[in-house]
């Protein structure tokens, strides 16, 4: 029996990048940030998150994005005294902090939910024939935020970085993960949106990549051949895919 690997952040639970989905809800709430400045403060907060894995191990995703949006706003108001125009501070002239706080996090939020309520189908009827992983950077509850949205009969292995102190693209992550499932990487596939940290490591092992590619991502096409041995726009194109190639 072969497996099936999936990153987590923009492939199972919306096709989008985690960043690009919070720039969008950020100019919904009204800042009119760029997205280079967002990413600033979009990557503190990641890495603030990873070294508090310990303390978000039982978080769930409610709890989870409003941790990491007050931790971008922080963030933002110390970059814009030096680096950028003021663009939380008019905001907050007129909205409590915590109202864009919630404002930002329960539409993130509700997409999420509805994304996983989407991939969960796709996944339980590849786990008909297929075990099945999630192998994501992420910071210690990836498997309390999985198990809440319904996928623990059909998830047989998390690869969680936040738990292991490993992280894509090191190939350890992949080793480990294909342990847990006692399976070669010559019958694994692994899908992910990132070429660099999902498909590279993991074609280097031997595996079969899916590059699950987002609109934005679309520059990257030339290079996909690289790291993929399938590009595909959607996680419904991925079962009549495994079907004629496994």
């Amino acid at each position: 029996m072969g497996a099936v690997l999936f990153d987590f952040g923009g492939t199972l639970d919306f096709p989008r990048h985690w960043l690009d989905r919070f720039y969008i809800h950020y100019h919904e709430a009204g800042l009119a940030l760029t997205r280079a400045q967002l990413d600033l403060s979009f990557s503190a907060a990641t890495r603030a998150a990873y070294r508090s894995a310990a303390l978000l191990h039982n978080f769930r995703l409610i709890d989870l994005i409003p941790w990491l949006v007050r931790r971008q706003l922080e963030c933002l108001r110390h970059l814009q005294s030096s680096r950028m125009p003021s663009v939380v501070a008019p905001w907050q002239a007129r909205f409590a902090r915590e109202t864009l706080v919630d404002r930002i996090s329960e539409a993130f939020i509700q997409e999420s939910m509805d994304g996983l309520a989407h991939s969960r189908v796709i996944l339980a009827n590849l786990a008909v024939r297929f075990k099945i992983g999630v192998v994501s950077n992420f910071y210690g509850n990836l498997e309390r935020i999985l198990e809440e949205a319904g996928f623990a009969p059909i998830v047989a292995a998390i690869a969680d970085s936040g738990c292991l102190g490993i992280y894509k693209p090191d190939p350890e992550i992949y080793r480990t993960v294909l342990g847990m499932l006692a399976v070669a990487p010559a019958v694994t596939t692994m899908v992910g949106d990132s070429l660099d940290k999902d498909c590279a490591p993991a074609r280097e092992l031997g595996m079969r990549t899916v590059w699950l590619r987002h609109r934005e991502a679309s520059f990257q096409s030339a290079h996909a051949q690289d790291h993929a041995d399938f590009t595909i726009t959607a996680l419904e194109e991925l079962n009549p895919l495994l079907y004629s190639v496994c």
